[in-house]
């Protein structure tokens, strides 16, 4: 498909001399560039905490009361030692003295998942450590705590070389450090982190809570889902890192979370602290276009193919349920988020408007030579590399599906460099690999998935040795059938060197790899960070700051700490529908459905509803007594975010964020002020759950509760 739109440019580019495609250009420009203007809004925006400063003054008309070292300072407690990276992607953050803290569920469900099984079905059931002695570890997982953040980008300039700062910097126990790029490389920023990686599950709402409405609800507003999880921080005796032990002792954070519990309402201040992982605002029409017409429509199709393979097998069986419950939600969360986005980007035809902002860029750069060539060179890198790049999500999305063969490329990798594949090293790489393994479920998705490699790719990167099979073999589907009926790498280990280099799914992984390995310049986190395109976005940047003064810019999302700002409010979704910013109890119970597993609330839920037993948690909503449960706000947030702390303006804990509504997610690309919506857990019903359905009040005891 991405050859349609390649010749399509080029064939426009050809036909239309250049001073009538200027005439256009101004024509396109007199018509909405005015009023499609990139210029960052008041609730846009994820700014670099250590310079806050600058924003205080716009936060301060919102509601803000604290100052700006109270949110970050290198020399005194302050709100970013609260705050940690959760896992390998989200956020975290400290609710009390002694080292607990709160994520969401969706970011706690592979470590609950671990810890399941059938007999002890966490997931389904929830978990409640009644005392620290039943605080399960979780063996893998870690939290990551910024010491500091500092622009090194003089130092860089000056001949020092990244290595070397970063080798000084991560000297001490449990430390590393990593130097991120901002604004495509014109500035440098050292983070340094300490990290722990004893952590116990504390407690988690059964799935039917924290998971409620599952994929069907996901980025869907209005939203009833408990999307909370606790866990807990131990140290050794000196607060420092250390290895699980039972001598460890819980971490004393240096800063830890007041809880609100008074409530949001429409127009208070919201503060998100946390670590977005990806945006794009700043990049050409180029790359929206080939988000939104070729990646996103053959990713999508792909993941509904692999996720309707594993949901059918779920439904049959429970065991299967719960080992493919972390990886359905995974596939899904992105496949879902990838419609809302298209959806958004032809909503507000951000195209369009990056192309009419490019041809104003364009007016002004053509008299500046340092410049004038700088659209065209971006141009045509994009042309150049959009069939690689292509090529490489179209591998990631098919081939890197199938788990038997990623098991083979590791294995096949492991012997290209000499690794001596003894027992341990092999159950190493199963447990990876072959983990809550279904082979009927991994077959399934292979015959689809090679079949769509096949039809998608174009011919010339289809290894020859996998269509000579194929054809010998008559079919995809017996091709497959016989691949996993003569491996051993599912059923045998250890494996004999010979066994291993004569197995089907390990040369089948050989002939894949020289086509893994020369898109290997592909395998980026966007289009726009290919090192061909990339390059020029420096310039580009370094421009569009000199031409665009009125643009507050800030840099790209990349999962370092940031902090966004907003309000509580709700969202005109379509004319004459207007989205509030608050649910409650009252919808959950609306939505109750015992035949459906994502909608099976708990008895314990009905009862209390039945009898309106909330506690010293109720409000009062339309004349009656209920239990908040989300709310919604203007806060930028992005993949990441999930677990983020949502403040209020005294720094106090209201909620905790952990989605965006369906259209809201192209604001990884452009933010729609008027539409774009963050959603979060109610802090309230967080303290319900936790008290009233988990009987683990005692947990409270140790929270400072406003």
């Amino acid at each position: 498909m991405y050859h349609f739109f390649i010749a399509k440019k080029l064939y426009l580019r050809t036909i239309i001399p250049k001073n009538i495609q200027a005439m256009i250009k101004r024509l396109i420009l007199c018509a909405v560039a005015c009023a499609t203007m990139f210029t960052a809004t008041a609730d846009e925006g994820m700014w670099l905490p250590s310079l806050i400063k600058e924003r205080v003054k716009e936060m301060r008309k919102k509601g803000f009361k604290l100052k700006a070292q109270d949110v970050y300072s290198d020399t005194k407690p302050s709100l970013k030692d609260a705050v940690m990276q959760f896992g390998g992607g989200c956020t975290g953050e400290f609710i009390s003295p002694e080292g607990l803290l709160l994520t969401n569920h969706h970011c706690g469900y592979a470590s609950i998942q671990k810890l399941s099984s059938v007999e002890h079905d966490y997931l389904t059931d929830g978990y409640w450590a009644k005392s620290r002695s039943e605080e399960l570890h979780v063996p893998g997982l870690t939290i990551s705590l910024l010491e500091r953040m500092e622009d090194v980008t003089d130092r860089i300039a000056a001949g020092e070389s990244k290595a070397d700062i970063i080798a000084k910097a991560s000297e001490g126990k449990g430390r590393r450090a990593s130097i991120e790029s901002m604004y495509y490389g014109n500035q440098f920023y050292l983070f340094v982190y300490r990290v722990y990686s004893d952590i116990r599950l504390v407690g988690a709402p059964p799935s039917s809570i924290g998971k409620f409405g599952g994929d069907t609800d996901n980025w869907i507003w209005p939203r009833h889902t408990g999307d909370f999880s606790m866990f807990r921080v131990y140290a050794d005796a000196n607060n420092e890192p250390a290895e699980y032990s039972d001598e460890n002792v819980p971490y004393r954070p240096k800063r830890f979370f007041p809880i609100s519990t008074k409530g949001v309402n429409e127009g208070d201040f919201t503060m998100i602290y946390g670590f977005p992982g990806n945006t794009q605002e700043y990049v050409t029409a180029d790359a929206v276009d080939y988000v939104v017409n070729i990646s996103n429509p053959m990713k999508i199709a792909l993941r509904t193919i692999r996720l309707d393979i594993i949901s059918e097998a779920q439904s049959k069986d429970v065991a299967t349920r719960i080992a493919y419950a972390a990886k359905h939600a995974n596939i899904a969360n992105a496949w879902k988020k990838w419609q809302g986005e298209s959806l958004g980007i032809e909503r507000l035809g951000t195209v369009e408007k990056k192309r009419a902002y490019e041809s104003e860029f364009a007016l002004w750069a053509a008299g500046k030579p340092q410049y004038a060539h700088l659209l065209d060179s971006m141009h045509a890198a994009y042309e150049k590399a959009i069939p690689g790049y292509f090529a490489r999500e179209l591998f990631n999305e098919t081939i890197s599906g199938i788990e038997a063969l990623n098991f083979a490329f590791w294995l096949n990798t492991q012997q290209t460099r000499g690794t001596k594949l003894t027992a341990d090293i092999q159950v190493k790489g199963r447990n990876r690999y072959l983990n809550d393994y279904r082979v009927e479920i991994d077959k399934a998705i292979a015959k689809r998935m090679i079949a769509e490699f096949i039809t998608r790719m174009p011919a010339a990167n289809v290894p020859t040795q996998l269509t000579a099979a194929i054809n010998e073999k008559g079919s995809v589907e017996q091709f497959v059938e016989e691949l996993y009926n003569n491996t051993l790498l599912i059923n045998k280990y250890p494996l004999t060197t010979e066994e291993i280099t004569a197995d089907p799914m390990v040369q089948l992984a050989a002939w894949l790899t020289p086509l893994a390995k020369s898109n290997g310049a592909y395998a980026y986190r966007n289009l726009s960070n290919v090192p061909s395109i990339e390059k020029w976005y420096k310039e580009y940047m370094q421009a569009l700051r000199e031409w665009d003064k009125e643009r507050a810019f800030y840099p790209d999302a990349n999962f370092t700490l940031r902090v966004s700002y907003g309000t509580v409010t709700g969202y005109e979704n379509v004319d004459g529908e207007y989205h509030t910013h608050l649910t409650t109890l009252d919808g959950i119970m609306a939505k109750d459905n015992p035949e459906i597993y994502d909608y099976n609330i708990p008895q314990v839920l009905r009862d209390i509803y039945k009898n309106k037993d909330y506690g010293k948690w109720s409000i009062e909503k339309y004349g009656k007594s209920t239990i908040p449960v989300c709310f919604l706000a203007s806060n930028h947030t992005s993949g990441g975010n999930s677990g983020s702390p949502v403040i209020n303006g005294k720094g106090e804990l209201i909620g905790l964020n952990f989605d965006r509504t369906w259209r809201s997610t192209m604001s990884d690309i452009e933010f729609d002020p008027t539409i774009c919506r963050n959603i979060s857990v109610d802090i309230r019903f967080v303290l319900f759950v936790l008290d009233r359905i988990g009987g683990a009040g005692y947990l409270l005891d140790e929270m400072d509760i406003k």
